[in-house]
């Protein structure tokens, strides 16, 4: 029998990601070419070494969108066999099933999706029948995609989770986890979840369930709560969550992978503030100084930018411009980036620099101020900062300036 890695991670309370970047990510109008796609499952299957597949269920894409989107995902599921669960995600259908079964089948660790409505709303939409009937669906086509290839590991995705009854989800979470289902996760598909309710969903299902039922999370950020959310699913003994590099996904998106990943591993006494005091999270720590590569090059595939108020990996992260963090860095930051992310401290001159950030810029760029140059170089870069309408004085500017300021105190000299 084959051996389903993420239900045993999770079981085992370790963290499963489940990445959506490259498939709901989608939907936030990008598009990942299928070599990004394995590019990225790869990169992200490195951040826990051989474990790869056991942290990470990559979902590849949509295979019905069309026979390019097919042709992704099996490009996925082959070339990036090894470094993670690849996962191909498809609707209710037995016709969707099938072929997501054939876009991974024959590949170790392959898994697919199935997105059922779990909200009468939902279903009626989906479905055009009530919730109970939409989601009694569910083990017929777990066991339609068993037909197809019992390798292949079956997920179910229950739409519009929070607006649905706790204990028909639960009941039927059971019914599918019998019927074979890997793993039940509860999505709030319109992103209307705020977090008190968000914690009582998982904990009234997860308790109304069977113990063998795994639950994950898809928790979208359309409130700005996607990643609390799923901090109080985590909270709630949720192993399996989803996310999404820099959070691109439908509409506002869901809670990003860097920040999630970076939250569960960057501080002990955090993992165990968040997920119990008896948490063993991984089977090998994640190696969180690859989190800013990939979301750089996540940013330049899809064009979502990174900005200077990124968490974790933008480009503020170690930056320093007024005074007193400069003196002391470590008492104005949650953490050294450094030691951390593997990203090097750097000091910008802006209008907000005092006398020791101009010395220590202008020493980088080779000139050994006095006191009365570092005042005059301070002046010069607040006035350039306001005359320019931008906080930042760029590196060439600013040394052209050093040169003629050093230049004429030597011709004063001689």
């Amino acid at each position: 029998m084959t051996v389903d890695l993420v239900r045993e991670s999770a079981l085992a309370g370790r963290v499963v990601f489940w990445e959506e970047s490259a498939r709901d990510g989608a939907q936030a109008k990008t598009l990942m070419t299928p070599e990004f796609r394995v590019h990225l499952a790869r990169e992200q299957g490195r951040i826990f070494g051989a474990d790869g597949p056991r942290h990470v269920v990559f979902a590849a894409g949509f295979p019905a969108v069309c026979t390019e989107e097919f042709e992704a995902v099996r490009k996925v599921a082959v070339e990036a066999e090894g470094a993670v669960s690849v996962a191909a995600v498809c609707r209710g259908t037995a016709q969707d099933v099938r072929q997501a079964v054939m876009s991974v089948r024959g590949t170790s660790n392959a898994r697919i999706m199935v997105v059922v409505p779990a909200s009468d709303a939902m279903a009626q939409i989906m479905t055009h029948r009530p919730a109970a009937e939409a989601l009694a669906s569910g083990a017929d086509l777990i066991q339609e995609a068993r037909g197809v290839d019992d390798t292949v590991a079956v997920d179910v995705c229950l739409a519009d989770a929070s607006r649905a009854g706790h204990a028909l989800m639960a009941e039927h979470a059971t019914r599918m986890t019998e019927a074979g289902a890997g793993v039940v996760i509860l999505a709030d598909t319109v992103g209307d979840q705020l977090p008190g309710g968000a914690g009582a969903m998982f904990t009234a299902v997860g308790a109304q369930s069977d113990s063998d039922v795994v639950l994950g999370s898809h928790l979208h950020n359309d409130l700005g709560f996607g990643l609390a959310n799923t901090l109080l699913a985590a909270q709630a003994g949720v192993r399996v969550l989803s996310s999404s590099w820099l959070g691109i996904a439908e509409r506002s998106g869901m809670v990003t992978t860097e920040q999630l990943l970076f939250l569960l591993a960057y501080r002990p006494d955090r993992t165990a503030e968040l997920l119990g005091d008896q948490a063993v999270p991984w089977w090998t720590a994640p190696d969180l100084t690859l989190l800013p590569g990939i979301a750089r090059s996540v940013s330049e595939e899809t064009g979502v930018p990174l900005s200077v108020t990124t968490p974790i990996v933008g480009d503020g992260v170690g930056t320093i411009s007024t005074g007193t963090p400069f003196v002391h860095p470590q008492l104005f930051q949650p953490y050294d980036p450094r030691e951390v992310l593997g990203i090097e401290p750097r000091v910008l001159l802006t209008h907000l620099a005092s006398a020791r950030v101009i010395t220590a810029v202008a020493a980088r760029l080779g000139h050994e101020l006095d006191k009365q140059q570092a005042k005059e170089a301070l002046s010069w870069a607040k006035r350039h900062a306001y005359r320019q309408g931008s906080a930042v004085v760029e590196e060439h500017e600013f040394a052209g300036y050093l040169e003629g300021l050093t230049a004429s105190a030597k011709v004063g000299a001689l």
